[in-house]
């Protein structure tokens, strides 16, 4: 019978939407700091990432064989990349932006298959550790960056805005 392609295994179903909402919440801290910088990536795309990521995991690993999943895991790693090159930038000053939200995207994706692998201390640690290092290290990295501009022949050209 063609209906029965539909049929959803509910216990499978609640198990995948927790592990998904876990790997969203878990982006969210993130997210806010990225959108408090008034960055491009924020509020949704950050969560987003998390719970694309779960999922395609979740997928990857229900359906295949551990090689194939190995190959999942690469793809999305991979995937991470591709899309956080895309928020780095370079100005005509010579000015690089988007570092730290290149990173950041990276370890959210890190963070939903760190959930769909029911890794979830890992996923937490990221999520923690990432928030830490947006949040706490901007006005080390501020200090550093006015030190600089105050020694002798300081300059802005080439420099990283690692935001």
């Amino acid at each position: 019978m063609p209906f029965e392609l539909l049929t959803v295994d509910l216990n499978v179903l609640s198990r995948h939407l927790i592990l998904m909402l876990i790997a969203y919440v878990l982006a969210l801290p993130i997210a806010w700091d990225r959108e408090r910088q008034e960055r491009t990536a924020g509020l949704r795309t950050f969560p987003l990432v998390a719970l694309a990521s779960c999922g395609y995991a979740l997928v990857g690993f229900s359906l295949m064989d551990e090689d194939a999943q190995g190959r999942v895991v690469q793809g999305l790693i991979t995937g991470m990349g591709f899309i956080g090159g895309g928020a780095i930038l370079k100005s005509n000053n010579g000015v690089v932006y988007g570092t730290a939200t290149a990173a950041s995207l990276w370890g959210t994706g890190a963070i939903g298959l760190a959930v769909a692998a029911q890794r979830l201390e890992v996923a937490v640690a990221i999520s923690v550790l990432t928030f830490m290092t947006l949040y706490f290290l901007r006005s080390v990295k501020q200090d550093i960056e006015s030190e600089n501009e105050e020694a002798p022949g300081g300059s802005v050209h080439g420099k990283s805005d690692d935001e």
